[in-house]
């Protein structure tokens, strides 16, 4: 079942990992700016590598130029800038390799990053949404491991 665009803003305005099927770029964009979000479409078809992904991530969202190319860099950036948004943004991972090799073993945490981000979002009165679409074509999350 695919979201309708009324559904996904409703979602998105409450931020956290979508796990829904089927949330294309032309409905999230329209969901996004009904929600007063700024989205950031990020393209992972060619980052088969954590620091391939975070890299992608950073160029999409103009990360600064200190930008450490790791989790907790990742993180510190993405508060700031939810912090830069009137509301809040969403964060949409297009075309994800999550299972290659060189990446299913930090998709889990780049998922974790996410959640830990949407937490700080909501102390500061902000909403942070992400997908991460995988490069199969089945949208959703790497959901983080429960396991430490």
């Amino acid at each position: 079942m695919s979201l309708n665009s009324r559904t996904l803003s409703e979602c998105l305005k409450t931020g956290g990992a979508l796990y829904d099927q089927g949330v294309d770029a032309q409905t999230l964009k329209r969901a996004a700016q009904e929600s007063k979000l700024a989205l950031f479409e990020v393209d992972c078809s060619r980052a088969k590598s954590k620091s391939a992904v975070l890299r992608a991530i950073a160029n999409a969202v103009d990360f600064p130029e200190h930008f450490g190319g790791n989790l907790d860099a990742l993180y510190d950036c993405l508060c700031d800038t939810v912090l830069d948004q009137q509301v809040g943004m969403v964060l949409a991972l297009r075309h994800l390799h999550k299972d290659d090799p060189g990446l299913a073993e930090h998709a889990p945490a780049i998922a974790q990053v996410g959640e830990d981000v949407v937490e700080f979002a909501r102390e500061n009165g902000k909403t942070f949404a992400f997908i991460l679409d995988r490069a199969d074509g089945a949208a959703g999350p790497a959901r983080p491991s429960s396991a430490d």
